[in-house]
């Protein structure tokens, strides 16, 4: 029998959507599940993006896009990265694909041969490391642990990029952890990175929107824009914009970068939709309320989230500034019991309080980071509320010995 090529060997199925697919087939079962394990913002985008999807719709030509984008989705893009502070950039700079994801394993594709290193900090999101394997890349994971707020150092980052590194993976803010890092932190990285002349930068700006308690969110193509000609933005309208569902997915960087990403396209997608382009264009183009209004909505939910943890000893959690993630530290329960169940890892934790409380959370070891897990806050108010006290009961319910 004919075999698959060595390298789909190598696909594994997302982790984040192993533990909600779990959670959706418990409460298809009829179990009452609250889940905190997706990604997902939870709220829809504004009329306007409908409006422009229903004209595209029937204004339908029968006929097939661009392999880089519409003008005026890319104009519309440029204006949102205008509004950012980032400027300077053009639609030959631009190239779209079906969400963020896809035109990440694009230019992961076109910029890693197999044995190419790839440096990543960690904790990071898993499709990182996920198409680096399935591209056969050597992955260099740098720990950021609990001790330094999750975030890069410089000094660890000059240690990870050799002569043999070809690329670096920054996102900020940050999933899982939902960390933001200062204008210095982010200086100071630049500084490493102008030392690092052939190594590919590629920015994960996917919650730029998403920044809590006036911190600001900054970024290396304005702090450092002598890092332009080998630096590569990745965003889409997603998280923003409550529209995960659309698939579109934006990548900003040097002409023939771009060029590269769309003959890519031309040879698998061809075009997204053309109802997608407009619904996306509307988006970055139109009013910009409800995303202001959602970051606002939840930073109430994140602290409702810290002052849960708040009431477990032990457990211990970096204030979040960005996304919609929490990520606590949660080995103070390792060595301890629920009943007649051990506590021995993130795993397990997260094992037994789905099955015992109805609550999904993402075992930590899914982005590299064994002693946590992720919550992602986006679900409704009571939802949110009900599912921490339940996290609460269940992590004083621990004991030193099995009952």
């Amino acid at each position: 029998m004919p075999l698959l090529a060595e390298r789909t060997s190598r696909a594994v199925p997302s982790a984040i959507m192993q533990v909600a697919e779990k959670a959706k087939a418990l409460k298809a079962a009829g179990r009452d599940i609250i889940s905190f394990s997706i990604g997902v913002p939870n709220f829809l985008p504004g009329q306007h993006v409908y409006d422009a999807a229903i004209a595209a719709v029937k204004a339908d030509t029968g006929q097939y896009g661009s392999n880089r984008g519409p003008d005026a989705l890319l104009d519309s893009y440029l204006l949102h990265l205008t509004r950012n502070g980032i400027t300077g950039y053009e639609r030959k700079n631009v190239v779209t694909g079906m969400g963020a994801k896809f035109v990440l394993f694009n230019a992961m594709y076109a910029f890693l041969n197999e044995g190419d290193e790839v440096v990543i900090p960690t904790p990071y999101w898993t499709s990182y490391v996920d198409i680096a394997h399935i591209l056969g890349a050597k992955i260099s994971l740098l720990t950021c642990g609990l001790a330094q707020d999750y975030k890069l150092t410089p000094a660890q980052l000059d240690a990870a990029i050799g002569p043999e590194t070809k690329l670096f993976i920054f996102n900020n803010p940050s999933n899982p952890t939902g960390m933001v890092y200062t204008k210095a932190e982010v200086l100071a990285l630049a500084e490493v990175l102008k030392r690092k002349p052939n190594c590919w930068i590629l920015s994960d700006d996917i919650y730029n929107q998403m920044v809590f308690d006036s911190v600001g969110w900054h970024h290396l193509a304005t702090l450092a824009p002598e890092l332009r000609d080998r630096l590569l933005i990745l965003d889409s309208v997603s998280k923003t914009y409550g529209m995960p569902g659309w698939r579109m997915g934006f990548m900003v960087g040097p002409e023939h970068v771009a060029k590269a990403l769309v003959a890519l396209n031309s040879n698998h997608l061809t075009s997204a939709p053309e109802v997608v382009n407009a619904a996306a264009a509307a988006a970055l183009r139109g009013p910009q309320d409800i995303p202001a209004q959602k970051c606002a909505e939840f930073a109430i939910k994140r602290d409702e989230v810290l002052a849960a943890f708040a009431k477990v000893p032990g457990l211990i959690c970096p204030r979040p500034q960005g996304a919609f993630y929490a990520f606590p530290d949660i080995s103070f329960s390792f060595g301890k019991y629920y009943g007649q169940t051990l506590i021995d890892s993130d795993v397990a934790f997260c094992n037994q309080l789905l099955e015992t409380k109805g609550v999904a959370c993402v075992p930590g070891i899914a982005f590299g980071e064994p002693k946590s897990l992720r919550i992602s806050y986006t679900c409704k108010s009571t939802e949110l509320t009900e599912g921490l006290r339940r996290m609460v009961e269940f992590c004083h319910e621990l004991s030193a010995t099995a009952a």
